[in-house]
């Protein structure tokens, strides 16, 4: 499980395809703290170190398919910047909202409002019974455990102080550029009780 707290960045040095999965290698300081068989989420994605390099600061994970057609992953080029967040020790404090790593869609950004010492970005999103936000509600996008602004069925917004700003990939953002969803557990899990209750109403 992780926070959305991202820890630091780090860069994709080598894609390298494996019949139908690829090997993203990253670089970043944290690599040697890392082992095999460790979980990490990148923008948000959780997925597995296979392999790590300690002398150059690197490690790599395996994204099969299923993540390549879900995530933005598949877009990914060599140099492209990536949230990263190890999984919350059991003794630490909750700083964010409960993230699963588990991404459910991708949406787009459509704008970036610069305001006077923060940012909001706004992005779009195809709705669906359980893909919903609302206003003060928890998001993660990117692996960014984030606070809804602005909700509506298709798209919804946020604000970002300098620190995030400066310490995730949100200062890469473009109209255009695509990134990767995690709605809030609780949310859905409410949506699917409400749904059960109608069904069974009828």
């Amino acid at each position: 499980m992780f926070t959305g707290i991202v820890e630091v960045t780090g860069k994709v040095v080598k894609i390298e395809r494996d019949r139908g999965n690829i090997n993203y290698t990253i670089e970043t300081p944290i690599a040697k703290e890392l082992k095999v068989d460790q979980s990490m989420a990148h923008d948000g994605v959780c997925l597995t170190t296979v392999d790590v390099n300690k002398e150059k600061n690197q490690y790599t994970f395996t994204a099969i398919q299923e993540t390549l057609d879900k995530t933005n992953m598949r877009t990914w080029e060599e140099g492209y910047e990536v949230n990263l967040e190890r999984c919350m020790p059991a003794d630490d404090r909750f700083d964010g909202h409960i993230v699963q790593g588990h991404v459910d869609q991708t949406a787009v950004c459509t704008k970036v409002e610069e305001l006077d010492g923060s940012w909001k970005f706004y992005f779009e999103y195809d709705p669906g019974p359980k893909n919903i936000t609302v206003d003060k509600g928890s998001i993660s996008v990117n692996g960014v455990s984030l606070t809804v602004v602005d909700s509506e069925p298709n798209m919804f917004s946020v604000a970002i102080i300098p620190y995030t700003y400066d310490v995730t990939n949100f200062r890469n953002f473009r109209p255009g550029s695509v990134v990767n969803l995690e709605f809030d557990i609780i949310g859905k899990y409410v949506a699917r009780l409400l749904e059960e209750h109608f069904e069974a109403k009828k």
